[in-house]
Protein backbone atom coordinates (compact mmCIF):
# COMPACT_ATOMS: atom_id res chain seq x y z
CA UNK A 1 0.00 0.00 0.00
CA UNK A 2 2.91 2.40 0.99
CA UNK A 3 4.34 1.37 -2.49
CA UNK A 4 1.15 2.33 -4.54
CA UNK A 5 0.68 5.66 -2.30
CA UNK A 6 4.79 6.83 -2.99
CA UNK A 7 4.03 5.71 -6.77
CA UNK A 8 0.70 7.72 -7.11
CA UNK A 9 2.64 10.84 -5.65
CA UNK A 10 5.56 10.42 -7.92
CA UNK A 11 3.21 10.44 -11.03
CA UNK A 12 1.49 13.25 -9.60
CA UNK A 13 4.70 15.34 -9.05
CA UNK A 14 5.98 14.79 -12.24
CA UNK A 15 2.66 15.26 -14.14
CA UNK A 16 2.19 18.93 -12.52
CA UNK A 17 6.24 19.30 -13.88
CA UNK A 18 5.46 18.51 -17.36
CA UNK A 19 2.25 20.90 -16.94
CA UNK A 20 4.09 23.84 -15.63
CA UNK A 21 7.16 23.24 -18.31
CA UNK A 22 4.57 23.27 -21.05
CA UNK A 23 2.57 26.00 -19.69
CA UNK A 24 5.70 28.17 -19.30
CA UNK A 25 6.70 27.51 -22.87
CA UNK A 26 3.42 28.39 -24.29
CA UNK A 27 3.37 31.63 -21.97
CA UNK A 28 6.30 33.72 -22.74
CA UNK A 29 5.56 36.76 -23.06
CA UNK A 30 7.05 39.88 -20.51
CA UNK A 31 4.51 40.99 -17.80
CA UNK A 32 5.53 43.31 -15.08
CA UNK A 33 3.96 42.57 -12.11
CA UNK A 34 2.92 46.06 -10.52
CA UNK A 35 2.47 45.86 -6.92
CA UNK A 36 1.19 49.26 -4.95
CA UNK A 37 4.36 50.55 -3.52
CA UNK A 38 7.05 48.52 -5.91
CA UNK A 39 7.08 47.69 -9.62
CA UNK A 40 8.87 44.20 -10.53
CA UNK A 41 10.61 44.16 -13.92
CA UNK A 42 8.41 42.37 -16.78
CA UNK A 43 9.58 38.75 -16.70
CA UNK A 44 7.10 35.83 -18.37
CA UNK A 45 3.85 35.26 -17.48
CA UNK A 46 4.75 31.83 -16.39
CA UNK A 47 7.07 32.99 -14.34
CA UNK A 48 4.62 34.95 -12.32
CA UNK A 49 1.97 32.45 -12.39
CA UNK A 50 4.23 29.84 -11.33
CA UNK A 51 5.32 31.42 -8.76
CA UNK A 52 2.25 33.01 -7.48
CA UNK A 53 1.30 29.33 -6.88
CA UNK A 54 4.39 27.96 -5.22
CA UNK A 55 3.96 31.16 -3.01
CA UNK A 56 0.04 29.82 -2.29
CA UNK A 57 1.37 26.39 -2.01
CA UNK A 58 4.10 27.00 0.70
CA UNK A 59 1.46 29.85 2.65
CA UNK A 60 -1.11 26.82 2.76
CA UNK A 61 1.05 24.10 4.30
CA UNK A 62 2.83 26.95 6.87
CA UNK A 63 -0.98 28.01 7.89
CA UNK A 64 -2.44 23.95 7.89
CA UNK A 65 0.89 23.27 10.01
CA UNK A 66 -0.22 25.56 12.70
CA UNK A 67 -3.59 24.45 12.50
CA UNK A 68 -2.46 21.21 13.21
CA UNK A 69 -0.31 22.10 15.68
CA UNK A 70 -2.60 23.81 17.72
CA UNK A 71 -5.45 21.17 17.17
CA UNK A 72 -2.64 18.52 18.94
CA UNK A 73 -1.84 20.95 21.51
CA UNK A 74 -5.74 20.94 22.01
CA UNK A 75 -6.10 17.13 22.18
CA UNK A 76 -3.19 16.42 24.21
CA UNK A 77 -4.52 18.84 27.10
CA UNK A 78 -8.04 17.00 26.49
CA UNK A 79 -6.29 13.62 26.93
CA UNK A 80 -4.73 15.03 30.03
CA UNK A 81 -7.78 15.76 30.84
CA UNK A 82 -9.88 13.12 30.35
CA UNK A 83 -7.21 10.91 32.41
CA UNK A 84 -7.57 12.86 35.15
CA UNK A 85 -11.26 12.43 35.26
CA UNK A 86 -11.05 8.40 34.92
CA UNK A 87 -8.42 8.53 37.62
CA UNK A 88 -11.24 10.98 39.80
CA UNK A 89 -13.44 8.18 38.92
CA UNK A 90 -11.93 5.45 39.67
CA UNK A 91 -11.13 6.58 43.24
CA UNK A 92 -14.96 7.61 43.82
CA UNK A 93 -16.03 4.05 42.73
CA UNK A 94 -13.13 2.52 45.20
CA UNK A 95 -14.55 4.60 47.98
CA UNK A 96 -18.15 4.21 47.37
CA UNK A 97 -17.65 0.39 46.83
CA UNK A 98 -16.23 0.24 50.26
CA UNK A 99 -18.51 2.06 52.02
CA UNK A 100 -21.11 -0.13 50.36
CA UNK A 101 -19.55 -3.21 51.41
CA UNK A 102 -19.37 -2.12 54.88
Amino acid sequence: MKRLRTLLTVIVVLAMLAASVLFALQNETPVPLDLLIYTFAPQSLALWVLLAFAVGGVLGMIVSSVILLRTRASLSACKKQLDRAREEASKLRGTTAVAKSA
